[in-house]
């Protein structure tokens, strides 16, 4: 029996796990190829790649993360940065949506997902002091606000970075995934002019996300080639409650309004709450549209009329874009806008004759 088959069956008989030692010795190569080997291939003869890769299965050999750590300078992760409140993220579709996205993504590679909650404007710092601490191997920023300046700290630290939304800042060349918002606010107002609607008001996103300025600057273009003046705008903050509370004090201001264009579904839901609760209907007396296509039904199980956004695929394409950023830094990745569509439902009347 020679030296590499009398080690393999003495590892097999009991022994402790083998070690890069043990490895090399069975596949007939030195420590450093070995490593390398199991490290990505590089500068590694194919014959001794396949050596190596029997000599594992062989052997039940389980590399050393830790270690290869340092040798690759990889944590095998990276973080999802959602600063929002932890509530909201649990209970809004639409972080669901991207969690699922993201995993898609990785599902293929050995990285794990880091799930950073940073409530907007109180611990971002922290947060970024994590990032740039060498934690993780990447970043995906979502649901930003303009107070942290996502884009600048990440942009200058080296971290590979993909934000879903359009950053804020933009000269800092990170990519970024996101849809035409301000085509799905065009289109919302269009649609609800087209219906016949004239005294129309909207319940917009916040105005620190580049999201909400977006759909309500698409909301008023649609208006002007409507041939409609500018009706009422109310800030919400994309929840049901924000949405119930901010259409409450669009109709104290403008109780004529016979429609209400909602920056998000979930605020489309509160606005379609206050309406019945004061004796109107959807869509006879206020018709609504709402943003996101996450599918919701109002209380009686009214359709909602909605621009759709995609948000799974555009997760996983944020979580490709970051791969490819990961496995090459020096590589400039292009923007990737998903085109905005229209889905009409039973919260808005059929066109005008």
């Amino acid at each position: 029996m020679n030296e590499k088959s009398r080690r393999s069956g003495l590892l097999q008989a009991g022994r402790p796990s083998p070690t890069l030692e043990d490895l090399a010795t069975a596949a007939g190569v030195s420590r450093s190829t070995a490593s390398r080997a199991i490290n990505g291939g590089l500068k590694v003869s194919p014959e001794a790649q396949a050596a190596v890769d029997a000599a594992i299965v062989a052997l039940g050999y389980t590399p050393n993360r830790a270690a290869r750590s340092l040798v690759t300078k990889r944590t095998n992760s990276v973080a999802l940065v959602i600063p929002e409140p932890d509530a909201r993220v649990m209970m809004d579709p639409f972080f669901a949506a991207v969690i699922t996205g993201v995993n898609e993504a990785l599902r293929e590679t050995d990285m794990q997902l880091v799930l950073l909650m940073s409530r907007a404007g109180d611990d971002s710092a922290r947060t970024i002091r994590y990032l740039r601490g060498g934690h993780v191997d990447g970043a995906i920023v979502v649901s930003f606000h303009k107070a942290d300046d996502w884009a600048e700290a990440l942009g200058t630290a080296g971290l590979p970075t993909v934000f879903i939304g359009r950053p804020w800042a933009v000269g800092f060349g990170l990519p970024y995934v996101d849809l035409d918002n301000f085509e799905g606010g065009r289109l919302a107002a269009r649609h609800l002019a087209a219906t016949g609607r004239t005294r129309l008001g909207t319940v917009a996103g916040p105005a620190d996300m580049t999201a909400a300025v977006d759909r309500l600057e698409g909301w008023l273009q649609g208006l002007r080639e409507a041939g409609l003046q500018p009706g009422p705008v109310i800030h919400g903050d994309f929840t049901t409650a924000g949405g119930a509370e901010a259409a409450r004090d669009l109709f104290s201001g403008s109780p004529g309004l016979d429609g209400v264009f909602a920056a998000s579904d979930l605020m489309a839901l509160g606005v379609i709450e206050t309406v019945q609760g004061d004796g109107r209907k959807v869509p006879e007396d206020v018709a609504v549209v709402g943003f996101d296509n996450h599918a919701l039904l109002a209380a009686n199980g009214l359709g909602l009329t909605t621009v759709t956004q995609p948000m799974v695929d555009m997760a996983a394409t944020a979580g490709q874009l970051l791969i490819r950023a990961i496995d090459d830094p020096e590589l400039h990745l292009e923007p990737v806008i998903y085109p905005a569509e229209l889905v009409v439902r039973g919260s808005t009347p059929p066109p005008a004759a």
